[in-house]
């Protein structure tokens, strides 16, 4: 009976990884992208009404 050696990881499994980890960074960048829009659309919306105080 002959065993095969079947160590480390294969194409398949590297791409899965690769996927997996660009569907994380995908995320957060359009997590961060939310965040940066709305505080860019309040900083906007505060320098069009001239008021500092509220703000």
């Amino acid at each position: 009976m002959k065993f095969t050696n079947d160590e480390g990881a294969s194409a398949v499994e590297y791409g899965l990884l690769i996927a997996a980890i660009a569907a994380v960074i995908v995320g957060i960048v359009f997590g961060l992208g939310t965040l940066v829009k709305d505080s860019f659309g309040k900083t906007s919306s505060c320098i069009s009404a001239g008021t500092g105080a509220g703000c």
